[in-house]
């Protein structure tokens, strides 16, 4: 353990200081740094910190205050306003109020850009990026350290990727710039190397930078065009050197190909469950915005119950009939895990994410399908159950005693649980049975599917144990 105790929060290292948070004596949260021998060196203090660069943090010391501090905590500058940015060359972004606009600031504090900006980021190379947002439009440009524009605010978005280039970005929608951007390579004195043609633009890397464009991944070079001797790989999202081979990613799959682009690994589309019995990925994408990995078992001896069982798990899978040239207002991405197998008993996860663009975060979805491997049966909560038994009662009581004795369920909205319903999400394995909920269900977003996790000797006086449901993995 680097720290004599624990804390709530180490950042990585920079120049010798980690940044970390907790509680301090008085019971406030509050940001110190670290050592690199783990000792607290500036102690828990400033409301929000920040990495060190050129051996000065900026910190918040409270409202309206912002300071540059050295290695050992001691104040260099002190900033009499409502936000201060990180260091980026001798520059700090600013804002004078709440509904201002940002600008820079010297060491000293002295104003030398003046507040025009929606956004505004550090420098770096003698070059920030700034935004002026106006009438529900990103006017994104590049400024030298002088305020002066070397690319022109008119812009959806602008990255910066390393060594000296950006990806400048239009939206492919000028209605709806939300739904992203298409990227041309632009170089430090702001001269366009290539046209507005890449999906997806990576850091560049010793020279090297990928790009995806019409459902293919290749590399191009610091002009802008494609990098000799190195592949291009059909139907890839990104792809990134990793020693002599290329990695390719492609709806979270990953292939590895040789530099003449010939493949030398993909992942396994095929799951063995016994020498009978596998689940099959299958993928339906038919958008680039939509995709879906869903299973398929395959061994089932009645051909007539596999046919119905995969046809159920399509449309647990969520797959849609969606035109391929359709631009969505979201993307959807499906997937699956196999989560459990005993016995008879098969036990998969279908999980969904939707992301409707612009939107602070998308919606997770989790479904658990319990299948029976001989017959095709698929099973509910009260299948576990005796038909006489008052089941969701008894597990109310249980879950409620939970969230009163344990503190991992402190996180609960206070009085959101009301009790189970009648089709209650679940999920079995060996010893256990898990009730869980949907985000904001009983909890907010942040703490994903609450669960409860029940061992089965608790309950075993309800559970049907002659049950198909039961005997199936038992």
């Amino acid at each position: 353990m680097l720290t004599k105790k624990p804390v709530n929060f180490i950042s990585m290292y920079q120049e010798g200081r980690a940044m970390f948070s907790d509680l301090n004596p008085a019971g406030d949260f509050r940001y110190g740094y670290l050592s690199s021998e783990g000792d607290v060196v500036i102690p828990l203090q400033f409301e929000s910190a920040s990495d060190f660069h050129y051996g000065l943090a900026v910190v918040k010391i409270r409202d309206n205050q912002f300071a540059l501090i050295d290695r050992l905590g001691n104040p260099v500058s002190v900033f009499n306003y409502f936000f201060v940015g990180n260091l980026g060359e001798n520059r700090l972004s600013f804002r004078i109020g709440l509904n201002e606009r940002y600008g820079y600031i010297d060491l000293q504090g002295n104003v030398v850009i003046q507040p025009r900006y929606s956004i505004a980021l550090a420098f770096e190379s003698g070059r920030a990026i700034v935004n002026e947002f106006d009438n529900f439009r990103n006017r994104y440009g590049l400024i030298d350290q002088e305020g002066k524009y070397i690319i022109k605010p008119k812009y959806n978005d602008l990255i910066n990727l390393g060594e000296n280039r950006f990806a400048v970005g239009i939206a492919i929608d000028p209605e709806k710039p939300y739904l992203g951007s298409r990227y041309a390579i632009a170089n430090w004195k702001g001269e366009f190397l290539t046209e507005f043609i890449y999906e997806h633009v990576s850091q560049y890397d010793q020279g090297i930078a990928s790009v995806s464009q019409s459902r293919k991944s290749y590399f191009i070079d610091r002009t802008g065009n494609r990098a000799r001797g190195l592949p291009i790989v059909e139907g890839a999202d990104s792809v990134a050197l990793v020693g002599k081979l290329v990695r390719a990613l492609k709806n979270t799959r990953v292939a590895y190909f040789d530099r003449k682009g010939n493949l030398v690994w993909k992942q396994n589309t095929i799951i063995p469950l016994t020498n009978r019995y596998r689940v099959l990925e299958k993928k339906f994408e038919p958008n680039k915005d939509f995709v879906v990995f869903y299973p398929q078992v395959d061994g089932l001896k009645n051909e007539k119950a596999q046919e119905n069982v995969n046809k159920k798990l399509k449309t647990l899978s969520n797959l849609k009939d969606i035109d391929l040239n359709e631009q969505l207002d979201y993307t959807y991405s499906g997937d699956f895990n196999v989560t459990f197998f005993n016995n008879n008993l098969l036990v998969l996860e279908l999980e969904g994410y939707e992301y409707y663009f612009g939107a602070a975060h998308g919606m997770p979805t989790k479904t658990y399908v319990h299948l029976n491997m001989i017959n095709g049966r698929f099973y509910d909560l009260a299948d576990l159950f005796q038909k006489d038994s008052d089941y969701e009662a008894r597990l109310n009581e249980i879950i409620q005693n939970m969230i009163k004795t344990d503190r991992q369920y402190d996180y609960l909205f206070p009085g959101a649980f009301k009790g189970i319903g009648s089709n209650q999400p679940f999920y079995v394995d060996a010893d256990h049975l898990y009730i869980y909920f949907a985000p904001y269900e009983i909890g907010p977003f942040a703490a994903g599917f609450p669960t409860f996790k029940i061992p089965f000797t608790e309950i075993s006086d309800i559970i049907d144990t002659k049950s198909e449901f039961w005997l199936s993995f038992n």
